[in-house]
């Protein structure tokens, strides 16, 4: 019995290697088979996979993340966001270095005076079109109160105007009435819901006051001359407010891009001295002709 048994062990052991010595030799008679162009496509094929697969799940992920910036200037759609990713190889390098001063700006000082240090670092912005502020976001009420200032300022004179924003497409925008300053239709500023941080154009000298008090940062495409199609050279990121005092101290900055652009007309606490923006008001145009053709 014990013979028998050792036998069938035997038996079983000289088959199963038998068939491990047959399936060696299928596959390299397979690999025999095939032909080095074969062997080349193969490889491509792999190296191919390797290369595609983590670049799609680049751009689907970059895509949600340009998608949860939320509504803006530019479609949230994919043609949307392959004319952003273009326009971002030609973003800023440091958006917190204020730009070079305009020939006609030297010697120039701007509206804000003294402008007084956030208290908090510097947040994180992201995007281009739409350009948001992803922490220290403003609450509810601040958020409130900016907003409400904002419409109470574009109420308190006739040179202003509120509506849509001409850059967002959706949004409350500040428009000025005259403009001396060419933005899109006028525009001051707007202000993001999603966020509570502002854009607007400003003054050189006010825009390297708000970089240097960490107030705001240069927009990513507010390089100036070609660029301007796009953003005017003087556009900037301000940052959320987070408390009443804060709210205070950007509706300073606010004023400051109203002034600028309405070329010192119809702003509100503006030193008599400082008038001229630097930019003739639509005014000041119309009173020259008058004075030039003896009217």
């Amino acid at each position: 019995m014990v013979e028998r048994s050792s036998e069938n062990t035997y038996e079983i052991s000289h088959l199963y290697a038998m068939e491990n010595v047959k399936v060696q030799w299928t596959s390299s008679n397979t690999t025999n088979d095939l032909s080095l162009s074969q062997i080349i496509n193969l490889a491509s094929s792999f190296s191919s996979l390797a290369i595609l697969l983590p670049l799609l799940l680049y751009l689907h992920f970059d895509y949600l993340a340009f998608v949860a910036l939320g509504p803006g200037g530019t479609p949230t759609t994919f043609p949307g966001y392959i004319r952003v990713k273009v326009l971002s190889f030609f973003a800023l390098n440091d958006p917190y270095l204020a730009a070079p001063t305009p020939r006609r700006f030297e010697g120039q000082s701007g509206y804000l005076i003294d402008l007084a240090k956030r208290s908090l670092p510097r947040p994180c912005a992201r995007g281009i079109a739409p350009h948001r502020q992803v922490t220290q976001k403003a609450d509810k009420d601040c958020y409130g109160r900016l907003a409400n200032s904002i419409e109470t300022m574009g109420r308190s004179s006739d040179r202003l105007r509120l509506g849509t924003s001409c850059f967002e497409k959706n949004g409350t925008g500040l428009f000025s009435t005259s403009p001396a300053k060419r933005t899109c239709n006028g525009e001051i500023c707007h202000a993001h819901p999603s966020d509570g941080s502002m854009h607007m154009t400003l003054h050189p000298a006010d825009a390297k006051a708000v970089l240097e008090a960490g107030w705001g940062e240069r927009h990513p495409l507010a390089r100036g001359g070609w660029f301007e199609r796009f953003v005017p050279g003087g556009f900037v990121m301000i940052y959320a407010p987070h408390s009443e005092q804060d709210v205070e101290t950007v509706m300073q900055i606010v004023k400051a891009a109203a002034w600028f652009v309405s070329g010192g007309d119809g702003i509100k606490d503006v030193i008599a001295e400082r008038r001229d923006s630097g930019y003739a008001s639509a005014e000041d145009i119309l009173t020259n002709q008058a004075c030039c053709s003896g009217k």
